[in-house]
């Protein structure tokens, strides 16, 4: 069976494989076959073997790339028939069970012929501008590979973040209000969410398709006023906030961690822009929108709209910059190279709403989202400590340890009996021969020797009936099933908490 990281490349128009560290080619897709030929579909083919020129191993090249900080080579290979192409080479490594590399070729519009660039010693040089007239094209297809690498190594960076945000989250519910290290945890807390928004959100925001899953319908007001209430606790000081949210908010389905992390996106751009004494207003409105129109980049067509506007008073934005602020990569912040609102774009788009933004220099900016919404009035709730916990058995499996200790540490200090496996077969024994019934099971949904799905189908036959919450690092596909409770990595123990409760509330009812 061929790894979930060769799987996600399987269908990409361009040609992709997956390297083992010491050189040798692993998995290729379809497109790598077509044009490298039989060759690819052997079992110890060299990553060498696929130089145009050159004398230099894969080893060594590996090796060399290691101690780079280039992600993209222009390199020249030998495809089928001995044709010769140099290909914009997009470079990363990830970890399944061991490391691995992984290639994806992409030719420039009008590209060079082989050997005018394609040198392996342009390892770290400057890439030009492709020239011609198919450029959009070719850019297009860059980022489109460039997401495809995000999505294959942020399983692992993920996990990790998972155990920082579980573990502060825990601790800053426990906490009193006024305890002196509040403030600092809830850096830390905001550190682990702004990594996560790399690595989680680039994937959501490159994806081909729209989100067509359902998500609960809940309100917005909710989660603009947890985001505010952070940013006000913590630093600078001196910011006037104020708050003018509609009382009775349309409904939007929406998935509330990505939202949420566009939203701390939003405000912590006005919370840079701006100086002590300055002000950030954020309202919420309901919009009927009655015919197609327009607000900048924003497209609505004619249906119902929740419209939450972020404005600062702050430096604003040069007029030469905003045609450039949902580029990836773009920032007007020396030093900035991450995605900035190009995932923020992305996440709203992707609920099928839109963003805009307006700004002058010296006088601040002002984005506004819109989101489809319907006249359902969803009240704002919140899950209180007190009502989060429960005494029933969960087994949670996961192929890494600092997550089991995680979710054992937060669900057990709620009153939950935990058990915990690293793998899909010892799971299997321990539900084999647990004495007490299992009410619940937590999967890590990629793991080696046994995935989850493989797991879960396992599970159906042996415990029909138990219900199961998946988790993974990966961005949810959008054929998943629209029943299956899934939580993203990485999460809060609050996110945790809540999903749990929600999957044996029913049997709680009983």
């Amino acid at each position: 069976m061929k790894s979930d990281i060769a799987f996600q490349l399987e269908s990409a128009a361009w040609p992709a494989f997956v390297v083992e560290a010491g050189g040798t080619i692993r998995h290729a897709n379809q497109a790598a076959v077509d044009f490298f030929g039989p060759k690819l579909e052997g079992e110890s083919l060299s990553l060498s073997a696929l130089w145009a020129e050159g004398n230099e191993s894969a080893e060594q090249f590996l090796a060399r790339w290691e101690r780079s900080h280039s992600t993209t080579i222009p390199i020249a290979y030998r495809g089928k028939g001995g044709t010769l192409t140099t290909f914009d080479t997009f470079i990363c490594s990830a970890r399944e069970v061991q490391k691995r590399y992984i290639f994806q070729l992409i030719r420039e519009p009008n590209g060079t012929e082989a050997g005018e660039s394609g040198d392996l010693s342009a390892l770290g040089a400057e890439q030009s501008k492709p020239p011609g007239s198919d450029t959009s094209t070719f850019h297009k297809q860059r980022l489109d590979c460039a997401l495809q690498l995000t999505r294959s190594v942020a399983l692992d960076f993920n996990n990790v973040l998972t155990g920082i945000l579980g573990h502060t989250s825990l601790v800053l519910a426990k906490m009193e209000l006024d305890h002196p290290w509040r403030a600092s945890l809830l850096e830390v807390e905001r550190a682990a969410e702004r990594a996560a928004e790399i690595t989680h959100h680039l994937a959501t925001f490159s994806r081909p398709e729209k989100e067509n899953q359902e998500h609960a319908s809940g309100n917005l007001n909710s989660v603009v006023r947890r985001v505010a209430a952070t940013f006000q606790k913590g630093k600078p000081v001196g910011i006037q906030w104020q708050m003018q949210l509609e009382k009775h908010l349309y409904s939007v389905k929406f998935d509330e961690a990505k939202v949420q992390q566009a939203i701390v996106r939003i405000i912590e751009n006005a919370v840079e822009a701006v100086t002590e004494g300055s002000h950030i207003t954020i309202t919420s409105r309901n919009l009927d929108v009655a015919e197609l129109t327009h607000d900048r980049t924003a497209e609505l067509t004619p249906g119902l709209y929740v419209c939450i506007e972020f404005s600062d008073d702050g430096k604003g934005i040069e007029p030469e910059y905003l045609p450039r602020i949902f580029e990836p990569f773009f920032s007007t912040k020396e030093g900035h190279r991450g995605l900035g609102l190009a995932w923020v774009y992305g996440i709203i788009t992707n609920h099928r709403g839109g963003v805009a933004i307006s700004s002058q220099p010296r006088h601040g900016t002002s984005v506004r989202i819109y989101l489809p919404a319907s006249k359902k009035i969803v009240t704002e709730t919140a899950l209180f400590t007190a009502d989060a916990g429960g005494k029933q058995t969960i087994l949670m499996v996961d192929d890494e340890d600092m997550l089991l200790t995680m979710g054992q540490t937060v669900l057990s200090s709620f009153g939950y009996k935990v058990i915990t496996a690293n793998s899909g077969p010892k799971a299997l024994e321990l539900i084999a021969s647990s004495s007490s019934p299992i009410d619940l099971i937590i999967t890590d949904l990629v793991m080696p020797q046994m995935s989850g799905r493989e797991l879960i189908e396992q599970i159906q036959l042996r415990l029909p009936g138990v219900p199961i919450l998946c988790t993974s690092g990966f961005v949810r596909p959008a054929s998943a099933d629209e029943n299956e409770a899934y939580l993203a990595k990485p999460y809060t123990s609050q996110q945790l908490l809540r999903q749990v409760k929600e999957l044996l509330s029913p049997a709680e009812d009983c």
